[in-house]
């Protein structure tokens, strides 16, 4: 079996970018290792179970690397959290700061909600239809 175990996103900053995803969106922090040459290998990922995609949190090492952050994918929603109670998570991240670029919808394919990270980044929230 293949799966695809970790996406790269280049963040400014490794603690900033931690605590965003741990305590706005509530992923958990998997690693978080110095490395030789000054940088850190952090991986956080969503939910408990350790099976899913982590996101290793890669700071910028140069300007190249600083014009793509928040900008990974041209504008485009580049990411998408599923969850198994949209209402839930869509009313915890809004308390925790979460900023929504529109207002819920309810498609065929499930509930849904684009939001940004702390860069910029978009993300949908996203409760598939059963």
């Amino acid at each position: 079996m293949s799966r695809i175990a970790l996406v790269t996103l280049v963040v400014d900053d490794y603690d900033e970018a931690i605590r965003f995803y741990t305590e706005a969106l509530g992923f958990r922090l998997v690693e978080d290792e110095p490395r030789p040459d000054g940088s850190r290998w952090v991986v956080v990922e969503p939910g408990t179970g350790g099976h899913g995609t982590g996101l290793l949190l890669a700071r910028a090492k140069d300007e190249a690397q600083r014009g793509r952050v928040g900008d990974q994918t041209g504008g485009r929603v580049g990411f998408f959290l599923h969850t198994d109670d949209f209402a839930r998570d869509h009313a915890r991240m809004l308390a925790a700061g979460v900023t929504f670029l529109e207002e819920p919808r309810h498609e065929s394919y499930g509930s849904v909600a684009v939001f940004q990270d702390l860069y910029g980044n978009r993300w949908d929230l996203l409760q598939p239809a059963v």
